[in-house]
């Protein structure tokens, strides 16, 4: 992507998240929330309107590429296929975090992704409240770009033995025996925490503020623009097996450490 792509980019989200979701932060009444597939995933008027102002976006900024929003792809999953299919794909959240953002919560965010043939070229974590975007390419880097333009380059943490790492442990999609597993085994960490928030929870573990993270679940648009900026700062991830991450692999679990030793470690003392 060229400078100016990424600028329009920033640009767009941040004028959607301006729009269409911060004027309705905290003002949402009991018809504008609802669920989807159950009570731990709801979504409001805003994510819809903020997906739909997106879409129209992506389009205008980049007319040969597709969309695929978190919205349209929870009413048709079939659409998850385009990941696979030739071309360029703009996969998007509108807002993650929604759980947060209904309970009047200041901690959620816009998330873009570019993907071609399954693999992630381009990143984009925008934050509605601290206006900075977190940016990553494919092969180079990752940065933090305020609302000034200003950037700053990020960093995973330095290695740490299995009992100082410091993480984000998403467990709630876990099925048994695998939830009851890796519960037992909480304690052999320093410290665990959710935000239900995997914006910013990747933006945590690219500047270095965590050392590790695991998830179950993983929609695109959840972990699409997140581990490539993890990767673009240094880190290691992987899917449960060891393979590589592929946006299209929704079951496959996801280990995020510093680096493949720290991954091993982490792996052994969770999972395994």
């Amino acid at each position: 992507m060229t400078e100016q792509e990424i600028a329009a980019v920033i640009a767009l989200l941040r004028s959607v998240a301006q729009t269409e979701i911060m004027p309705r932060f905290r003002k949402l009444g009991a018809a504008d929330i609802r669920t989807k597939s159950g009570p731990l995933d709801p979504v409001t008027v805003a994510d819809e309107a903020a997906e739909r102002a997106l879409t129209a976006g992506f389009k205008r900024l980049f007319p040969g590429d597709d969309v695929l929003g978190e919205e349209a792809a929870s009413a048709d999953p079939d659409l998850l296929q385009r990941l696979k299919a030739p071309g360029r794909v703009w996969v998007i959240d509108p807002i993650d975090g929604t759980a947060n953002y209904a309970a009047e919560l200041p901690l959620f965010g816009v998330m873009a992704a570019l993907v071609e043939a399954d693999k992630v070229l381009a990143g984009f974590i925008y934050d509605p409240l601290g206006d900075d975007t977190a940016v990553a390419l494919a092969g180079s880097g990752a940065w933090m770009v305020a609302g000034n333009g200003a950037r700053r380059r990020l960093h995973v943490a330095a290695p740490v033995p299995v009992e100082q790492m410091v993480g984000s442990l998403s467990w709630r999609y876990f099925n048994e025996p695998l939830r009851s597993h890796v519960l037992s085994r909480l304690d052999r960490l320093a410290q665990v925490t959710d935000y239900r928030c995997a914006a910013h929870q990747y933006r945590m573990l690219a500047a270095g503020h965590c050392h590790v993270q695991m998830f179950r679940k993983l929609m695109p648009w959840d972990h699409a623009a997140g581990v490539l900026l993890h990767k673009e700062a240094g880190g290691y991830g992987r899917h449960f097996d060891g393979s590589e991450y592929a946006p299209s692999n929704i079951l496959g679990g996801l280990l995020m450490a510093p680096d493949a030793a720290s991954w091993e470690a982490f792996a052994e003392a969770i999972l395994r």
